[in-house]
């Protein structure tokens, strides 16, 4: 059997071959937690790959040391050349990018069966395998450098807790380990020109420390020099990498759509989830119809762009298509329809209206007063309740929501009966807008015995202790003078 350098040819293959397992294996493992759940899209692709040097990196580093704690003290005592130098850590960097272009092909394996949306980023695959030459030169260089048992586990360690600080920094210092910034958007994509300058930044150092540790063994001034034009070319990539700015807007795309009930549009790369967002928006589009938020397109927007509804569209954020996707993309939607109150009173009654428009059960609320309403609210129709917002969907808006726009809260409930009831305009108690075809009514107390809702004037609905005021003759104008009218916003009085 051959020996290598005090190492023989067979175990040297093992140690190959069991290391592009485990890089394999731990590589799928990481890059399986980066991907964004239900996206088809080959930047999602690449973007899991580069996240799993996070530990795959570690992995080489430590991989790297223990061959080089082992060549050490099979070379010790013997002049180097610069070739017999540089070829154990040069084949140690071809074993582990092998690993990476496996764990490349396995995902991409998919990817090329199905309609992919995006494209693939070389310039990002180059990336990642320039950050995990870097881990292997710099296990190399502590293995060689620190020659002891423990120097293989701490040199993985000691990569994990750098480059996860440094990439967890989001700040300046995230630029210069291998990643993408986690999480990122599909709608900015992934930039080449800045993966091309974190290539040049990582490969600049790898080569720096590379040559210079070959410099150190040679004591050859040529290597040396190498070397140091190395070390130019690492500073002019930081230079680039800490100057590129991120991309102002979002990346023109071609979305894809669906058409009905109402119209969908999101990422190609997300269409798998069109039908859910569907069937989410279509109740909430009908409770809404008629208000200023009023929409019939629903549509995906960037992560970090604000949700403003306008001119019938509703802009959506969806960062994945895990479960319950369409669910929270719809609170974050209506909650973006009024913002909370500063009061716990007021914000109680938007809770009730924020409620009802998630499909969710009534809430009772802090207070008295609000479960009256929640009560009262819940005994309306839903065409009620859609005409009741249509007509105080600005008091919704702006925190303006009272007991009066409830059937005047607990105190009106428990007013005794007389022989006169007071009318809607000296109570200050909101009628409900009727089903269709009936009459304004106001409305009592739950629990009180009276006819159906809507039947003719004076007589009681089921959830309102005011009845509603007689009718007004045709003649009597200063009567009709003194009752409620119609606004094109609501009730005036």
């Amino acid at each position: 059997m051959r020996e290598h350098g005090g190492v023989s040819r067979e175990e040297l293959k093992q140690s190959a071959a069991v290391t592009v397992a485990v890089l394999l294996a731990v590589g799928l493992v990481a890059a399986w937690n980066v991907l964004i759940p239900g996206v088809d899209a080959w930047e999602n692709i690449v973007a899991a790959v580069i996240g799993s040097l996070r530990l795959t990196g570690p992995v080489a580093a430590a991989f790297a040391a223990w061959v080089a704690l082992r060549k050490r003290k099979a070379l010790r005592g013997r002049s180097l050349t610069t070739w017999r130098a540089l070829k154990a850590p040069l084949a140690i960097v071809v074993v582990v990018l092998g690993s990476f272009g496996a764990t490349v092909l396995v995902l991409a394996v998919k990817t090329v069966l199905t309609d992919q949306a995006g494209r693939l980023s070389l310039a990002g695959l180059g990336m990642g395998m320039a950050g995990l030459a870097l881990y292997s030169v710099i296990g190399w260089v502590a293995g060689w450098v620190l020659p002891h048992p423990f120097t293989p586990p701490v040199a993985g360690l000691a990569c994990y807790g750098v480059f996860s600080w440094l990439a967890d920094d989001r700040g300046w210092a995230d630029k210069l380990a291998p990643g993408t910034g986690e999480p990122y958007d599909l709608f900015q994509g992934l930039s080449g020109a800045a993966f091309f300058d974190q290539t040049i930044w990582l490969l600049g150092l790898t080569a720096a420390l590379l040559l210079g540790w070959a410099a150190l063994v040679t004591r050859q001034a040529l290597v040396l020099a190498c070397a140091l034009l190395a070390v130019l070319a690492a500073g002019m990539g930081v230079s680039r990498v800490l100057t590129h700015s991120k991309p102002a807007a979002a990346e023109e795309i071609a979305y894809s759509c669906q058409e009905w009930p109402i119209t969908v549009c999101v990422h190609p790369g997300m269409r798998a989830g069109l039908t859910e967002l569907g069937a989410s928006f279509t109740q909430i589009a009908s409770r809404l119809a008629g208000t200023p938020a009023a929409f019939t397109r629903v549509e995906q927007r960037p992560l970090d762009d604000e949700l403003k509804p306008s001119n019938g569209l509703a802009p959506i954020h969806v960062p994945d298509l895990s479960a319950g996707f369409a669910e929270e993309a719809a609170y974050e939607y209506i909650e973006s329809l009024a913002a909370r109150c500063p009061g716990t009173v007021g914000d109680g009654y938007r809770e009730i209206v924020m409620a009802w428009l998630r499909g969710e059960p009534l809430p009772g609320g802090p207070l008295p007063e609000h479960q009256y309403a929640a009560s009262w609210f819940s005994g309306l129709s839903e065409h009620q309740r859609r005409e009741w917002l249509r007509m105080f969907y600005s008091d919704f808006q702006s925190c303006r929501l009272a007991g009066t726009h409830f059937g005047g809260g607990p105190a009106h409930a428990q007013l005794a009966p007389s022989p006169v009831r007071p009318t809607p305009s000296s109570s200050h108690v909101y009628p409900v807008y009727p089903d269709a075809g009936g009459t304004p009514a106001a409305t009592s107390a739950p629990g009180t015995s009276s006819p159906p809702f809507g039947r003719g004037p004076g007589t009681s609905s089921p959830v309102s202790g005011v009845t509603a005021a007689p009718a007004v003759a045709a003649g009597d104008r200063s009567a009709a003078a003194k009752g409620p009218e119609m606004s094109p916003i609501g009730w005036r009085w």
